[in-house]
């Protein structure tokens, strides 16, 4: 990377602090062996990845959506999103979902661009461990 120079006072930054990008992601385990118990493994299991599809898409037509501007249908989605990650024990997508939703209704754009990015870390986070997991349960 070359040298950052500052365009207000024409000489290279000092500092420059990088920020993570990456996502804690919560599973609940509680609500994932609730799941398994109501409707076996096999049917659990068929519901665990039926919903791993279904947050895949919706996060992809979240993007869309938010770069289209379609902010009332990106709304839409993301609400639903959050409804199904609750149903697997998604409780940080779940949170986020939610914060996306909050920045919509106030019309914060500011925000909305931020908490959006902050989805699409968390779903790709929370779909990889979630995967993961159940890798080692089979």
């Amino acid at each position: 990377m070359g040298e950052i120079v500052s365009r207000t006072f024409d000489r290279p930054v000092e500092q420059v602090t990088l920020l993570a990008m990456s996502e804690p992601v919560q599973l609940d385990a509680d609500k994932l062996e609730e799941l398994y118990e109501q409707l076996g493994d096999s049917a659990a299991e068929d519901v665990v990845c039926r919903a791993m599809e279904e947050l895949a898409v919706r996060l992809a037509q979240a993007e869309r959506l938010y770069r289209a501007g379609k902010v009332p249908d990106m709304r839409k989605c993301v609400r639903s999103l959050g409804a199904i990650a609750t149903q697997v024990g998604m409780s940080a997508l779940t949170r986020v979902a939610r914060d996306v939703v909050a920045c919509i209704d106030s019309c914060d754009a500011n925000a909305l661009a931020a908490v959006h990015q902050r989805l699409l870390r968390t779903g790709e986070s929370s779909l990889t461990e979630i995967w993961e997991l159940q890798d080692m349960s089979i």
